[in-house]
């Protein structure tokens, strides 16, 4: 099988994660009902986002450490949307006491390795010309109902669940291992060696993956949710032992907190973490 295939992928939501540093010190120093303004009118603007719908949905969580205490998850049908939704918080009286200190764009993604390696074969078996237009027009029809099947998937809704975890990656290009040059059939196998360890912690670890290529400065983007912080932790390190990561993996920084129900941000805006 040639190595040049790239897998496809299943696409759902367009994301946005947006980390905030908070102007602590001016918000407490503010009259109450002043600063309890300015929150509930952030917090009826997330509520409309609380729950998942068509429209998308928001979650907020406080990140531990210097990297931004303020995060806001937002998942939406399309970048026009996360652009619309970045403007109008821009417009809340509360921007003015944050800052924005990072963050990242990226859309839901399914990998689809397995599958396309044996729409592939079959292509191949049949003796059509890769990126023929008769081979063009099989391959998507083929891959199209697995498409179909996966889009519940693509359009997840954000998991309720106490800690947070948020970090890019790449797929390494080095001149030692370099992923891209790797056979699709030899990727495939990493990936379900992958896939397979994250099995194991169903249950306990939610991870969302979303594709980042063209759109911010790393390859992937991996949303994990728990409820035991340590599942987490030991997730991402028994991952650091499959091919695909120890052989193929880089990543960025890792940003880690709690999650902040809509109905909590005003006592968070308080100095309370419920």
């Amino acid at each position: 099988m040639s190595t040049q295939f790239a897998p496809e992928t299943a696409d759902g939501w367009a994301v946005l994660h947006q980390f905030f540093h908070v102007d602590w010190q001016v918000l407490y120093a503010m009259p109450r009902k002043e600063k309890n303004d300015l929150v509930e009118t952030f917090t009826s603007y997330l509520a409309e986002y609380a729950r998942p719908a068509s429209g998308g949905q928001s979650a907020a969580f406080h990140i531990l450490g210097h990297k931004g205490q303020l995060m806001l998850l937002h998942f939406r049908p399309t970048f026009k949307d996360c652009a619309q939704t970045e403007l109008e918080l821009s417009t809340l009286g509360l921007a003015k006491y944050l800052k924005l200190a990072d963050s990242y764009v990226s859309v839901v993604e399914l990998g689809m390795y397995h599958t396309t390696k044996k729409v592939i074969e079959a292509l191949e078996e049949k003796g059509v010309k890769p990126y023929s237009e008769e081979w063009t027009q099989e391959y998507q029809e083929k891959l199209a109902p697995h498409k179909e099947n996966l889009k519940d998937r693509c359009f997840t809704e954000i998991p309720e669940a106490k800690y947070y975890c948020f970090y890019p990656m790449d797929k390494k290009r080095g001149e030692q291992n370099n992923w891209y040059a790797e056979p699709i059939d030899k990727r495939a196998v990493y990936m379900m060696e992958h896939g397979m360890t994250g099995r194991r912690f169903a249950g306990k670890v939610k991870q969302i993956i979303s594709g980042s290529i063209g759109f911010d400065d790393w390859e992937w983007g991996v949303d994990l949710f728990a409820d035991n912080p340590l599942d987490i932790k030991r997730l991402i390190y028994e991952m650091r032992f499959d091919d695909a990561t120890s052989l193929y993996g880089a990543f960025g920084k890792f940003y880690f907190g709690t999650a902040l129900p809509y109905k909590e941000l005003q006592n968070y805006f308080s100095g309370k973490i419920a």
